[in-house]
């Protein structure tokens, strides 16, 4: 077994940080031209940003165009590793900033790429085919330490694992999810007639299990590694046709670098660059401080965050408390509706709040299926109403996968008086 600390080629990270630049400059220049930063981030009178961060709003006017253009312009400057650490940590704060001032079009890809984006912070992804060599800024190195190799590996294996564990569910197990998937991701008569057929929804079920579980061992072991990343090709590519989610399978397949050994990535990317022979890593900076003091507790927060909704009183399914932060991927449609009462405590009177004034259409579908969306929308009806003395009632419905309408939040709680728990159950969500 090799040495966490072992001096490996740098290959698989200089080459990672190139395609990881182009995919997250096509990833923001991509969201402008598409209409992304238009519906999500100037449309909305404001956005469901992450309890507690409701201060973080778009800019106004035509600011997210410009934030989104230097998200881009950094993400050509990381892939040519030109001031590579400004570049990173510019972008890295640039798209936390997105990432938590928006709910309404959660992914758990761009919680992946915060979360490399800040790896990469801490890592010398610049000391080999960069500007920043050329240019003198920092010498070159043609090593890294096993470690980074094997961060990332850790990182990947923890996404896969627990989004298949995660499937572990009957809707998913009998098909229900993946039919209704499939069925809204064409109109051609031919792919419905395909998508209906419980073989082949039964088929793209157990293998997004088997695929989710497996890929990692698979990669891991030099025999069946090539079969794996033939696999995992066709498993993105297929996501990313029918489900169109952006740059993700592209961003999962650049892995797979780190999978292969790095002579072999050297061959195939970086003919040029010569053979690794006696060379020493920087072990001042690389070495083990920033792997005991950073790495590990990160990969232990990890490896724990998934986990927390096992604390949590009710099935995360259905109360969404725990949901987020832990790899959760495309696990059930949910649909509902929501109905909000003013009572006037002074007077008496009741009247409806008409929630769909100030909301875009795809924020009014969060706020009737996400308890954190109700939590902070409250919170606004009662800042509205300042001043007053209200009781805010709710009468909201929830379907899981298409099935029955359940009440999702207590009828009989006044939503004005309601505190959001940040670590366990809310009393005013009702447990199915």
């Amino acid at each position: 077994m090799k040495s966490i600390f072992q001096a490996i080629d740098n290959s698989p990270l200089i080459v990672f940080r190139i395609f990881f630049g182009f995919l997250v400059a096509c990833e923001s220049f991509g969201a402008i031209l598409t209409g992304w930063v238009k519906r999500v981030l100037i449309d909305p009178e404001f956005t469901f940003s992450f309890i507690g961060l409701e201060w973080l709003q778009p800019l106004p006017g035509f600011g997210m165009y410009c934030y989104f253009s230097l998200m881009g312009i950094f993400g050509l400057a990381i892939m040519l590793g030109y001031r590579y650490r400004i570049a990173i940590i510019s972008y890295t704060i640039l798209w936390a900033g997105v990432y938590f001032m928006q709910k309404s079009s959660y992914n758990n890809h761009y919680y992946l790429l915060l979360l490399i984006s800040f790896l990469l912070i801490f890592l010398p992804a610049n000391r080999y085919a960069s500007l920043d060599v050329k240019q003198n800024r920092v010498s070159e190195e043609k090593t890294m330490p096993y470690w980074i190799s094997l961060l990332f590996i850790i990182q990947i294996g923890i996404v896969y694992v627990y989004a298949s564990l995660a499937k572990f569910y009957p809707d998913w197990l009998d098909g229900t999810f993946a039919k209704n998937l499939l069925s809204g991701t064409t109109t051609r008569p031919f792919f419905l007639e395909l998508f209906s057929q419980k073989w082949f929804y039964l088929f793209i079920a157990y293998a997004g299990i088997l695929f989710d579980l497996l890929i990692v061992p698979f990669l891991l072991f030099k025999k069946t590694r090539t079969l794996a990343l033939i696999a995992s090709i066709i498993f993105h590519i297929f996501n990313s046709i029918t489900l169109q989610i952006g740059i993700f399978p592209f961003f999962a397949l650049t892995f797979a670098l780190f999978f292969y050994e790095p002579e072999t990535i050297r061959r195939i990317f970086l003919r040029k660059k010569s053979r690794l022979e006696n060379e020493n890593v920087n072990q001042n900076f690389y070495g083990k401080k920033i792997v005991y003091f950073l790495m590990i507790p990160y990969l232990v927060i990890q490896l724990l965050l998934p986990l927390r909704h096992h604390l949590i009183e009710g099935d995360v399914l259905w109360t969404e408390e725990g949901h987020r932060l832990s790899w959760r991927m495309m696990l059930r449609e949910r649909s509902g509706y929501i109905i909000f009462r003013i009572k006037d405590l002074k007077t008496g009177d009741e009247s409806f709040y008409n929630y769909s004034k100030n909301l875009t259409n795809k924020q009014a579908q969060n706020l009737a299926t996400k308890p954190d969306f109700i939590w902070q929308y409250c919170q606004r009806i009662k800042k509205e109403y300042q001043g007053k003395h209200i009781a805010i009632y709710i009468d909201c419905k929830n379907s899981i996968n298409r099935k029955e309408l359940k009440t999702l939040i207590d009828p009989k709680f006044d939503m004005a008086k309601a505190e959001w728990d940040y670590f366990g159950h809310n009393e005013w969500v009702l447990i199915d």
